[in-house]
């Protein structure tokens, strides 16, 4: 692969993510950009080619931590710098990976040295190499939250902490974080969303005649790739020149009293949580009105501002998707557009009316008895509008039907309002990815045991390391006070955090659950498991069966926006082929165990427990419920059944599945947890070879 990078200047369109960029360049104040938007579209390329317009830094020289000359980090691992020698060199651009090690964040520390030697041996992690450049994350979504916490606390504190067994290392580390993600495989952490100042929304050109120019480009950048970026190097040197100019303007620009009175309004407006929005938006505008060659803040600025750092801050749920209302907007900056004026002094405003009483003068429209007007209602309201005396009354409407016929399709019912539910989990220890749901062995959490290392040793556990070394010492002819340690005495912990699952939906979408009011109370319950699914950062798939099968509706994924809104979507009506619905997703499970055998599956049916449709309907939808439990899959009935006369089918399928069953109205009651325990004795969880 060529090393010479696509020219900024020559990516076609996309001018928001363009001055997203160009606008953290100038001021890393702002606090970076997050890219969202579909895949292939370029966004990974115009972050990697912002790191040849960016100026050049001075460094101390020899410090493999980037200290600057004029204000050397004092617990610098490499300091003190006695010589301040300095040199120059590119801002890096520093790329992490998404199934990057701790250890390689943070970097690392020879504990074999520190414990045989007695010395700190400290290799600096990417963190420390993005020290004052760019820290780049692909697929910033498809994180682990440990890695996410590691994030975190650097852009939160502008240092990098490493405390292992008593070494503590700390160095500096502030750099501009931009990441990239697709929304359908999933949303960001809200906290670690937030720590993002900007964010962009990007998507393909529709323009056929742009669409061939950017494959023109690329054809030819990847037939001559110097060639290509010769041609555009006049107008990158002109760009970066445009960057510096604007950095050296940038301490002249005026925030004035009326545009920083606009960005707050802007804020609260919006009702966005915190304060940091308001900063960010103070620093976005002051960059623009440098990057525009001006001393002073304008309201042009404030509102491009508004819309590169509000979108994302805005969300109070996760199906939310970002933006803004722009007539609110305009309307918040007309509202404060001007500097407030104290209010004249006197008796207060004049009385516009004709009478001593402050009454009217009778004129049309005053309502009076020879004004002609409708007499006002007494609570304020409009003037009801009386019908002609021969007018027709109208005749009775029609009233839609409550209960649609099995056999008929209805239109979509809309959810009710999602709740908190309660946690249901998978029995037994996973080693799947880090997450919020089931126990598992994880590189968080805490230390429940030792064991001899597994590849690199990275976490210590230093009492086992001790009494596996300690009878070993006469032999080894121990001289001195320091341990002779050999490789087989070290041994590393095993810490017991919790784990993300697979959490696939089965739901009954057939005429039996038909009823409106019914459906939007299911479709509710489902949409408050898939945010619980989001919060605790599980994979989800569904399924839905009706007429005469059932269909993968949603592909087992991260995004659980996508399920909500296929969700929303889901018609009813027809036959109740549950038999086809858990065979289906018994094959999902199937695949997806070979594709991940570390994440484990909770099944979630949502059904009253009806089965109809061919021969021996029922007898087929047991032997289908059978599988699972004979595979040990963990699983809970969302049981629907409503009317004065219930079978209890939702509750024999659960007890077929080897899982447990819960109503509509228990999903939200506290007694949902002691449902739960009570039934984790009757699921047996295995891990699928």
């Amino acid at each position: 692969m060529s090393e010479v990078r696509y020219p900024f200047t020559a990516i076609v369109g996309m001018a928001d993510l363009r001055l997203g960029l160009l606008l953290n360049a100038v001021s890393p104040a702002v606090g970076g950009v997050l890219v969202r938007g579909e895949k292939g579209t370029a966004k990974s390329t115009m972050v990697r080619a912002l790191a040849g317009l960016l100026p050049a830094i001075a460094v101390v020289a020899d410090c493999r931590f980037a200290c600057d000359p004029a204000a050397p980090d004092p617990q610098c691992p490499d300091g003190p710098h006695a010589d301040l020698e300095s040199r120059e060199r590119p801002s890096q651009l520093v790329e992490l990976p998404v199934g990057v090690a701790e250890d390689r964040i943070v970097g690392s520390l020879d504990l074999e040295r520190a414990l045989a030697e007695g010395v700190k041996a400290y290799e600096p992690g990417l963190l420390a190499k993005a020290h004052r450049g760019v820290l780049y994350i692909d697929e910033v979504n498809l994180l682990q939250d440990h890695v996410v916490d590691l994030l975190l606390d650097a852009a939160a504190m502008g240092r990098s902490y490493v405390e292992r067994e008593g070494v503590s290392v700390r160095h500096a580390a502030r750099f501009l974080l931009v990441g990239t993600m697709n929304p359908e495989e999933g949303e960001l952490r809200p906290q670690l969303l937030d720590r993002f100042g900007l964010t962009v929304e990007i998507a393909a050109t529709r323009d056929p005649a742009e669409r061939a120019e950017v494959v023109r480009r690329r054809l030819a950048y990847d037939a001559d790739p110097a060639g290509f970026a010769e041609r555009f190097a006049a107008e990158e040197r002109a760009l970066a020149e445009h960057i510096t100019v604007a950095r050296d303007l940038l301490p002249k620009v005026e925030l004035t009293d009326v545009a920083l009175r606009q960005i707050t309004a802007v804020c609260a407006a919006f009702e966005v949580d915190g304060l940091r929005a308001d900063i960010v938006m103070a620093r976005t505008a002051v960059a623009l009105a440098a990057w525009a060659g001006r001393t002073e803040v304008l309201e042009e600025d404030v509102r491009k501002a508004a819309q590169l750092a509000l979108p994302h801050r805005r969300r109070r749920n996760p199906f939310d998707a970002p933006g803004l209302d722009e007539e609110q907007l305009d309307r918040t900056l007309e509202e404060h557009a001007q500097p407030d004026e104290p209010e004249p002094e006197g008796d207060g405003p004049e009385d516009d009316g004709g009478g001593p009483d402050g009454g009217g003068d009778g004129g049309p429209g005053d309502g009076g008895p020879d004004g002609g007007g409708a007499p006002e209602p007494a609570d304020g309201g409009a003037p009801e509008a009386s019908a002609p005396e021969d007018a027709e009354a109208p005749g009775p409407q029609p009233v839609p039907a409550q209960h649609p016929s099995p056999a008929r399709e209805s239109t979509p019912v809309a959810a009710g309002d999602p709740y908190r539910t309660r946690l249901f989990t998978v029995q037994g220890t996973g080693h799947g990815a880090q997450g919020r749901r089931s126990p598992a062995e994880t590189t968080g959490g805490h230390t429940i045991r030792a064991r001899r290392p597994q590849g690199t040793l990275s976490r210590l556990h230093l009492t086992a390391t001790l009494q596996a070394a300690a009878p070993h010492q006469v032999a080894r002819g121990r001289a001195g006070r320091a341990l002779v340690l050999h490789k087989d005495d070290f041994r590393e912990q095993v810490r017991q955090g919790r784990e993300s699952n697979l959490v696939l939906f089965v739901v009954d979408a057939s005429g039996s659950m038909a009823a409106r009011q019914r459906m939007a109370a299911v479709k509710g319950a489902v949409l408050s498991l898939l945010m619980d699914a989001y919060q605790r950062r599980d994979k989800i798939g569904m399924i839905t069966f009706r007429g005469a099968d059932a269909e993968l509706a949603l592909p087992p994924t991260s995004s659980v926006e996508v399920g909500a809104a296929r969700l929303e979507t889901l018609p009813t009506g027809g036959r109740t082929p549950l038999a086809a619905g858990l065979l289906r997703a018994h094959e999902v499970l199937r695949v997806e165990r070979l594709r991940d055998p570390n994440r484990r599956p909770l099944l979630v049916v949502v059904t009253d427990g009806r089965a109809t449709g061919g021969r021996d309907a029922l007898a087929r939808s047991q032997r289908a419920a059978a599988l699972f439990a004979a595979q040990g899959t963990a699983s809970v009935v969302l049981d629907c059944e409503s009317g004065p006369v219930r079978l209890g089918l939702a509750r024999t399928l659960a007890g077929l599945l080897g899982g447990s069953a819960v109503s509509l109205d228990e999903l939200r009651a506290e007694g949902v947890a002691s449902l739960v325990r009570a039934n984790r004795s009757t699921t047996s969880i295995r891990k699928a070879a």
